[in-house]
C-alpha cells in the first residue's frame, strides 16, 4: 500500500471518529475526544512508518493529536444538526490529509532535501496557528482560575512552540536552543493569557490575540534560526503585533 493511501485511510477513519463521538453520552464525549486523539499517534506511526526514526521526526507526531483534540473540543460549541458539523467534518478530514503529508515531506527531508520542504513549512505554519487558536478558545472557555489557566497556556503552546521552530531546520536532533527559544516563547503567552484575565474581552477574542503572538513569535523565530531575521523581518512582525494590540484596546469595552 502507498503511503498515500495511508493518507486516505488515516484521514477517513479520523474523521468517521468524530461522528462515532456524535452518539456519545455528553459526559463520555471529552473521553471519546483524548481517545481519537491518542489514536491520531497510532495512525500517524502507521502512515509514516519507513520515515519516522528515532530522531527528531517524532515531533511530527505532536500536531495531529492537538490538531484532533482542538477540533474536538470546538465539535461540542457547535449545534446538534449534521450539516451545521459537517463543514467541521470535512474540514478535519482534510487538515489530517494535509498534516500528514507535510509531516512526511519533513520525515524525508531529514535523508535529503525535498522541492516541496518550503510549502510544507508554509503550510504547517497556518495549521499550527489554527491548532492554537482552537486550543486557547478551549482553555479560555474553561473560566478556570489565572494560575492553572496559564499551566494550561504553555503546556499546550511550548509542543506546538517546538515542532513549529523544529520544522525551519528539519535537523536530526532537538538542538538546545529549541528548547530555549520553545520554553521562552510560551512563558510569553502563558503570561498573554494572564493578562486576558485584566482584560474584559471575550473569549473569542483572548484566542484570536494570543494565537497572533504565535504568529509573531513563532515568525521571528522561525527567521532566525534560518538566518534571516533581518530589520524588515522584525518590523513586519512587530507592526501585526502592535496592531492587533491597538485595535484590541480601542474596541475593548472597559465600562462593560
Amino acid at each position: 500500500m502507498s503511503r498515500r493511501h495511508k493518507f486516505v485511510i488515516t484521514s477517513i477513519l479520523l474523521a468517521l471518529g468524530f461522528l462515532g463521538i456524535t452518539f456519545l453520552e455528553n459526559e463520555d464525549r471529552v473521553s471519546g475526544i483524548v481517545v481519537l486523539s491518542f489514536l491520531s499517534i497510532v495512525f500517524f506511526v502507521w502512515t509514516l512508518r519507513g520515515a519516522l526514526g528515532k530522531n527528531a521526526t517524532l515531533l511530527s507526531l505532536i500536531l495531529p493529536p492537538l490538531f484532533t483534540f482542538g477540533v474536538g473540543l470546538f465539535w461540542f460549541l457547535l449545534p446538534s444538526s449534521f450539516y451545521a458539523r459537517l463543514p467541521i467534518l470535512l474540514l478535519y478530514g482534510v487538515g489530517v490529509y494535509v498534516i500528514a503529508t507535510t509531516a512526511n515531506v519533513f520525515c524525508v527531508s531529514i535523508h535529503k532535501k525535498i522541492a516541496l520542504a518550503r510549502a510544507a513549512k508554509g503550510v504547517s505554519f497556518v495549521l499550527t496557528l489554527f491548532t492554537a487558536f482552537l486550543l486557547y478558545d478551549a482553555v479560555l472557555s474553561l473560566r478556570i482560575g489565572p494560575l492553572l489557566a496559564t499551566l494550561l497556556l504553555f503546556s499546550t503552546s511550548f509542543p506546538l512552540m517546538l515542532q513549529g521552530l523544529w520544522v525551519s531546520k528539519i535537523t536530526r536532533n532537538i538542538e538546545r536552543e529549541l528548547f530555549i527559544y520553545s520554553t521562552v516563547f510560551s512563558l510569553l503567552i502563558a503570561e498573554g493569557g494572564l493578562l486576558l484575565y485584566f482584560w474584559p474581552v471575550t473569549v473569542v477574542v483572548g484566542s484570536l490575540f494570543l494565537t497572533v503572538g504565535v504568529y509573531v513569535l513563532l515568525g521571528l523565530g522561525q527567521a532566525k534560526l534560518e538566518g534571516r531575521l533581518f530589520k524588515q523581518t522584525v518590523s513586519e512582525y512587530m507592526l501585526i503585533g502592535v496592531a492587533v494590540f491597538v485595535v484590541m484596546f480601542l474596541f475593548t469595552n472597559w465600562h462593560g
